[in-house]
Order: C-alpha cells, then sequence, then structure tokens
C-alpha cells in the first residue's frame, strides 16, 4: 500500500522530506489553534470591558515585546535549532492563553491580568518569527523552497481559516474563555512533532568568534547593505502600523456595533484565510519577475481592509474584500521569504530575519495604542480613512529605490534542476 504522502510527493517533491512533514503538520495543528485567540481576546476585553481604548492596550501589550524579543530570537535561532526555540515560542503562548482563557471562564479577569498574559503572548509571538524563517532552508533544498514556502504557508492559512470560523461560533455560543482554553491545549499538542524534527544548528567555524552584540551587529550589518531590505522594511512598519490600529483594534468594534458581533468578525477572519489559501495555491505556480515590485506594491493594496470598514460595506462585501486582499498578500509573503532566503546567507538569515520582523512590527503597538483614543475623538471611520491614505503614501515612497525595480526572479531555465533528496531527509 502506498502512504499518501509518497503518492503526493511525486507531484509536490518537497513532501519526500520527512523533516517537512513533521513541520507541515505543525503549521497544521498551531495556526488552528492561534485562530481562536485571534478571535477569542478581542472579545473576552470588549465583553469585560466595553472600551476600545482598554483593547487598544492589550493589543498593543501583545505587539511590544516584539522591540526586544525579535532580535534575542535572531541571535539564538542561528546558534541552536530553531525548532527547539519556536517549541519554546508555542509554550509561552499555551500557557498565557490558557491561563488567559481559564481567568474568564472563571469571572475573574481584570484588564491589568488580560495585559499581562497578552504581553507573554506577545514574547511567543516574536520568538517564534525569526526561528521559522530559519528553519524552512535548514530541511529543504534551495530548488525546492519556492514550494516548501507555498506549501507551508497553505497548510497554515487553510487551518487559520477552519479555526477562525470555528472559533467565531464558540464565541458566540460559549464564550471567548473557551476559545483562549483551547488555543493553549492546541499549541502544546505540537510539541511532539516539533521535537522529532533533526535539524542541526549553525555549525560555527573553527576560531568564529561568539556573543550577542557581536552577532547583532553582524546581522544588522547585512541587513543594512540590501537597500531594497530595509526600504520595504520601513515601508511595512507604516503599512502595518496602521492596518493594525485600523484593522484588529477597530475592527471588533466596527463589527460588534454594525455586522453582528463575533460570529462576524470570525467570519471575515476566516475569508482573509480562504484568500490566504488560494494565494498559497497560486504560489505554487506563479512567480512574478520583479518581485521586489511586487511587494511593495502591495502594501497599498492593504488598504482595503480599513476602507471596507470605513465604507460600512454589507459583511458579504467586506469578506469579498478579505479574500482578494488575501490572496495578494499570501504571494506576497512567499515571494518576500524566498527572495529573503536567496539574498542572505543562510548563517546570518535568521539575525536578518529578525531585523525585518522588528522594523516590520515596530510600530504596531504605536497603532494599536493610539487607534482607539483617536477614535473616541473623531470617530471610527475618520480613523480607518486616515490610516488607508498613510498606507498608501507609504508604498509609494518604498517604490524609489532602483533595486526594487531592478532585482528579478530566476527563470526557470536559471535553475539548476532539483538534486535528488537525501535517503537521510526522506526516511520515515
Amino acid at each position: 500500500m502506498v502512504m499518501p504522502w509518497r503518492a503526493a510527493a511525486r507531484r509536490f517533491p518537497v513532501l519526500a522530506i520527512r523533516d517537512f512533514r513533521l513541520l507541515l503538520a505543525d503549521r497544521l495543528l498551531a495556526p488552528a489553534a492561534v485562530a481562536f485567540s485571534m478571535v477569542g481576546v478581542s472579545f473576552a476585553v470588549l465583553d469585560i470591558t466595553g472600551s476600545t481604548a482598554d483593547l487598544s492596550y492589550v493589543l498593543a501589550a501583545q505587539i511590544a515585546p516584539s522591540l526586544v524579543f525579535t532580535l534575542i530570537s535572531g541571535v539564538i535561532s542561528d546558534r541552536i535549532p530553531p525548532q527547539r526555540v519556536i517549541v519554546a515560542a508555542n509554550v509561552m503562548i499555551a500557557v498565557a492563553e490558557g491561563l488567559l482563557g481559564l481567568l474568564v471562564l472563571g469571572g475573574d479577569a481584570r484588564l491589568w491580568q488580560m495585559i499581562l498574559l497578552e504581553a507573554l503572548t506577545g514574547v511567543g509571538m516574536a520568538v517564534f518569527w525569526p526561528a521559522s524563517q530559519a528553519l524552512l532552508p535548514k530541511i529543504v533544498p534551495d530548488p525546492l523552497l519556492q514550494q516548501a514556502n507555498a506549501l507551508s504557508r497553505l497548510a497554515m492559512n487553510g487551518a487559520q481559516m477552519g479555526g477562525a470560523a470555528v472559533a467565531g461560533v464558540v464565541v458566540a455560543a460559549v464564550g471567548p474563555g473557551w476559545a483562549m482554553t483551547v488555543c493553549g491545549i492546541g499549541l502544546l499538542g505540537t510539541i511532539p512533532m516539533l521535537l522529532a524534527i533533526r535539524a542541526p544548528g549553525h555549525q560555527r567555524a573553527a576560531g568564529e568568534e561568539a556573543g550577542m552584540l557581536r552577532e547583532l551587529r553582524e546581522g544588522w550589518s547585512e541587513f543594512r547593505s540590501h537597500t531594497w531590505l530595509w526600504a520595504i522594511v520601513l515601508q511595512y512598519a507604516v503599512v502595518m502600523m496602521a492596518w493594525y490600529g485600523s484593522f484588529q483594534v477597530l475592527g471588533p468594534p466596527v463589527a460588534k456595533a454594525h455586522l453582528g458581533g463575533p460570529a462576524a468578525w470570525g467570519a471575515i477572519a476566516s475569508a482573509e484565510a480562504l484568500g490566504l489559501v488560494v494565494g498559497g495555491l497560486v504560489s505554487l505556480r506563479f512567480t512574478p519577475r520583479r518581485p521586489l515590485l511586487f511587494v511593495v506594491s502591495i502594501g497599498a493594496v492593504v488598504a482595503l481592509s480599513p476602507l471596507s470598514l470605513a465604507m460600512r460595506w454589507p459583511l458579504v462585501a467586506i469578506c469579498l474584500a478579505a479574500v482578494v486582499l488575501g490572496v495578494a498578500m499570501e504571494i506576497m509573503v512567499v515571494q518576500w521569504s524566498v527572495t529573503l532566503t536567496r539574498n542572505v546567507p543562510p548563517g546570518k538569515l535568521a539575525r536578518v530575519s529578525a531585523y525585518d520582523a522588528l522594523g516590520s512590527v515596530m510600530a504596531m503597538p504605536v497603532g494599536a495604542l493610539v487607534a482607539g483614543p483617536i477614535a473616541a475623538e473623531i470617530g471610527l471611520s475618520v480613523t480607518q480613512y486616515g490610516a488607508a491614505a498613510l498606507m498608501v503614501v507609504a508604498s509609494g515612497l518604498a517604490l524609489l529605490p532602483r533595486d526594487v525595480w531592478t532585482l528579478r526572479s530566476p527563470s526557470p531555465g536559471d535553475a539548476a534542476e532539483t538534486p535528488p533528496v537525501p535517503t537521510s531527509s526522506t526516511s520515515g
């Protein structure tokens, strides 16, 4: 009898790699679990305090740890096997979300507790990203990277889509406490799969000096040596700040007041995840010739999110817009990940990814903190219109560097034939 993955590996050779299959299983379970938190936390705050300003503080606490722990994770993930770093990240998120869920279920949750526990979740999220970026190139050969990125993110987004849909129903039916408890249990279930992955840590050359500050400087030197890299990271710092405040913070209040509450917000999250799934399928075949120009352009398309809420579109129209945006965003993320992997030395990739993640999210706490108070003063819609305009302007400025226009993807004829996958990688 032929195992299902062996049949699939004939079409997608990356599935022949044992460690990639384990990673794929993790990326099905973890995002499905996290989707319960994405819906549950916002409505837990709104149910308990009724304040958009309080929601701003809680979500800012979730993002703020990225300013410190992303860089630390980048250094550690270049030293030790990155899957172990991901295990630590998942444990932190599981503990924080599980405890918050129990507090909400017991009717004892206070604002300071929600801020503290979401800060712990934020540490886990910050630690996860550089390790996740560093892991894939360690278990997949270069010619299969785009296929691996696309399949990996396809699994993540499909799981998030299903998780968000179920989470919206759960929150509407039995409350947000159960949703966050499910998140904690699901993330603990990923640990055995991650520990079974055999990816090594970075092998240092003889005489190579170690030290966190030295390694951070090396990563920074590599990061700033690529004009296209820091210019696009600055663009997305502005885009993500505006998006997080106008959509993630102000979206749930709009859903509660005008669209039907948590079930509607879960439907929007599911629609975006559906778009991400479709985008992942497209990414298996589609490669833009100018990947950086494509990445920059999508930054302006993100303005569709706050505009759809500001203009009070019907729920169906907002969901359709979310699908379109999800498709575009997923193709963009795959192209960005592949471009980074191909243009940054493997021994520095986690640190450069850490600076990328830090730059992209460093202004998100500002967006989270100011969105609620600004909306209270000038109104939800005006705030969301302003955020959309800011995204478009930032994306226009990011078109200025020459590299954005000239860096091209390798054509199929440029790529070497895919080498056979080593037996040790495919066993099991």
